[in-house]
C-alpha cells in the first residue's frame, strides 16, 4: 500500500515519520522549501520516551498522487480546498482520502468537493510539537480514530498512535472539538498549555465555551462521545474545580509536556489564518441554524479574529474572562 500524506507539519510530518519508521511507503506531500529539512528522514518520539525514524520519500510535486492508495489530508482546514483541487486533478478515482483534521465539517466539505473519491473522517486526539529539525513529538496523551475501512487495518498496531476504526465520527468529532474550544483560549494566553489550564481563570472561559456547546448540540439532537480522560458532561464541572484540587487530579489524567501550546498558538506565533471558524465558528454557526445564541464562542470568535487583524494576542486570565464572560446575555 502506497500512502501519501498532504502536509508537512506538525501533524503529517508526525505520521509520515511513524508510519515509515513501521516499514509502511509512505510519500510526504510538502512545500519545496521544506524539502532539504526532511532529506534525511524524520524522527519520531512520545513524552514517554519512546523514539523511532523514518525515512519517507519527500516531495512537493502533487503528481506523486497518482500512485497512492490511501491519502491522508493533514493540512489546515483552510487549506483543504486547495489541496482537494490537487487530489481531484492527480489521485486515480475512487482513492481513499483520510482526513486527520480538526473541526465537524470540514470531512463534509471536502468529500462535497470529491465526489469521485472515498472521504473518511478521521481524529487526533493529541498535541504534536518540534524538538527539532523533521524531528516531532506526541507531547499529550491521546488516540487516533477514523471511519472504519479495510484498507486502515495496517495502521491498527502502530506504535504510539495506532488508528483505531469506527463506525460513528460525527460523535467522536464533536466530542473532540468539545476539547478543541481551548486552542482559542490557549492561543489568546500566549502560554504553554499546561501553565494555561494550571490557571483557574482560564478554564472558567474554556469551561463556559464548553457549556454552551453542549446546550447548543442538546437543541440539535447530538450526542457527543467521550473522546478525552472524562466525559463531556463533566469536562465542564472539572474544569471548574479550584486549582488546588484540579491541578492534583489533572495531574493523574493528562499528560502535557510543560512546552505544549495548541496548533493556533503556534497560527500566531508564525502569523499564519487560524483555524477558528472550524473550532468555535463550528458552535456558532450550529446555533445560527437552531436559531439559539451561543455568546460565549461568538465572543472568543471575535476575538481571535481581532488578534489576527493586528489586536491584543495576548490576555490574562482575569482580563480574558471579563472579556468573553461579561458579555454574556
Amino acid at each position: 500500500m502506497q500512502i501519501t500524506v498532504i502536509g508537512a507539519g506538525a501533524i503529517g510530518g508526525f505520521f509520515a515519520g511513524l508510519w515509515a519508521q513501521a516499514g509502511l511507503n509512505v510519500t510526504l506531500l510538502g512545500r519545496a522549501r521544506q524539502a532539504a529539512e526532511y532529506a534525511n528522514g524524520i524522527t519520531v518520539s512520545d513524552a514517554q520516551g519512546w523514539q523511532g525514524h523514518g525515512q519517507p520519500r519527500f516531495t512537493s510535486d502533487p503528481a506523486a498522487l497518482a500512485h497512492a492508495d490511501l491519502i491522508v489530508l493533514t493540512v489546515k482546514c483552510t487549506a483543504t480546498l486547495n489541496a482537494a483541487a490537487d487530489i481531484a486533478a492527480h489521485a486515480r478515482a475512487g482513492t481513499v482520502v483520510l482526513s486527520l483534521q480538526n473541526g465537524v465539517s470540514n470531512a463534509t466539505d471536502l468529500a462535497a468537493a470529491l465526489p469521485d473519491f472515498t472521504v473518511l473522517p478521521g481524529m487526533v486526539g493529541f498535541n504534536v510539537v518540534p524538538t527539532g529539525p523533521a524531528s516531532w513529538q506526541k507531547v499529550v496523551s491521546g488516540h487516533v480514530k477514523a471511519q472504519r475501512h479495510p484498507i486502515l487495518d495496517q495502521l491498527a498496531a502502530i506504535d504510539i498512535a495506532p488508528v483505531e476504526q469506527v463506525a460513528d465520527m460525527e460523535r467522536i468529532a464533536w466530542g473532540k472539538l468539545l476539547l478543541n474550544l481551548n486552542n482559542a483560549i490557549n492561543a489568546l494566553s500566549n502560554v504553554p498549555l499546561r501553565e494555561e489550564l494550571w490557571q483557574w481563570h482560564y478554564r472558567r472561559v474554556f469551561a463556559a465555551a464548553q457549556r454552551e456547546t453542549l446546550r447548543v448540540l442538546k437543541q440539535a439532537n447530538i450526542k457527543p462521545a467521550k473522546v478525552g480522560a472524562m466525559s463531556p458532561t463533566l469536562m465542564p464541572l472539572f474544569l471548574s474545580l479550584p486549582d488546588f484540587i484540579f491541578r492534583p487530579i489533572a495531574n493523574r489524567l493528562m499528560q502535557i509536556s510543560p512546552t505544549a501550546r495548541t496548533s493556533m498558538c503556534e497560527d500566531f506565533a508564525q502569523g499564519k489564518p487560524s483555524e477558528i471558524d472550524f473550532l468555535n465558528g463550528e458552535v456558532t454557526d450550529l446555533a445560527n441554524r437552531y436559531g439559539i445564541a451561543a455568546p460565549v464562542n461568538h465572543r472568543i470568535v471575535e476575538l481571535v479574529r481581532d488578534a489576527e487583524n493586528g489586536g491584543r494576542r495576548e490576555w490574562s486570565g482575569r482580563d480574558l474572562t471579563r472579556a468573553v464572560l461579561s458579555r454574556r446575555k
